[in-house]
């Protein structure tokens, strides 16, 4: 049975063609009060996840349920935001709804409340992936792929070089393809994307495998599986570019 998935990201275009058929709920969390967020980002990720096999896009895991909850709305600055009450509460949520994995292909400073969402969500067992951030290999961690209980990841091109903006530290865990990935674009069509927030997924697609897969799995015996699989990149053993080493969802999932 395939594993229900959740994603914390900005909004999506629900109606993109990468999305006909595919199990996608879109939840917002905010109430009206704020300009909505933009839909590139989020579409882009939750089309990597579960786009249609059939579409130009098609997912990695594209039979799974994905609840996609939008923590985010747009700022003066014409970014898209979140406020930390509003990841907390995506967290929960997910967590309330029995969701299996969680990727949150976003970044920002340490704060307390996110850390005990981090936490709580980690104690029901969930396994929970982050963007190891894009503000360069000397920059400080970035979070939630700081916190223990957080599979950090960074981001590699096809020649396995490290993406160049990608943070770097003791808290990243494993690299995944992340430099001009395909993904759907916003409105239609697709583009190219790169970032640790487009590696992320690959990740949270092999963690949903492996519980489909064996549903008896551990988010400790998911990180563990992860990491003996990886292939071994840069210095021996784990190191703060590529973490354990480029994921290998092939050796994880016999496929």
């Amino acid at each position: 049975m395939p594993t229900r998935i959740g994603l914390i990201d900005t909004a999506i275009n629900s109606g993109h063609l990468a999305f006909v058929g595919a199990k996608v709920e879109a939840i917002r969390l905010e109430a009206g009060n704020l300009p909505d967020s933009g839909r590139q980002h989020g579409t882009a990720v939750a089309a990597l996840l579960v786009g249609s096999a059939e579409s130009r896009t098609p997912g990695l895991v594209p039979g799974s349920e994905l609840i996609a909850v939008d923590a985010f709305h747009r700022g003066a600055g014409n970014d898209d935001r979140s406020a930390v009450y509003d990841l907390v509460r995506a967290i929960d949520l997910l967590a309330a709804r029995g969701v299996k994995v969680i990727n949150m292909s976003l970044t920002g400073p340490p704060n307390l409340l996110l850390k005990q969402a981090i936490e709580r969500a980690a104690a029901r067992g969930i396994v929970l992936v982050a963007a190891a951030g894009n503000d360069g290999p000397r920059a400080a961690p970035l979070y939630p792929g700081g916190y223990d209980g957080v599979i950090a990841v960074t981001a590699i091109d096809r020649s396995k070089n490290p993406y160049r903006r990608a943070g770097a530290g003791d808290h990243v865990d494993i690299a995944a393809p992340g430099v001009q990935v395909w993904t759907a674009a916003s409105i239609k069509g697709a583009q190219s994307k790169t970032g640790t927030s487009f590696a992320a997924p690959f990740v949270t697609a092999a963690a949903a495998m492996m519980l489909a897969a064996n549903p008896e799995l551990k988010a400790a015996d998911v990180e563990g599986l992860l990491q003996q699989s990886a292939e071994d990149l840069g210095k021996p053993g784990k190191d703060p570019v590529f973490g354990w080493g480029l994921l290998n969802a092939r050796a994880i999932c016999g496929t």
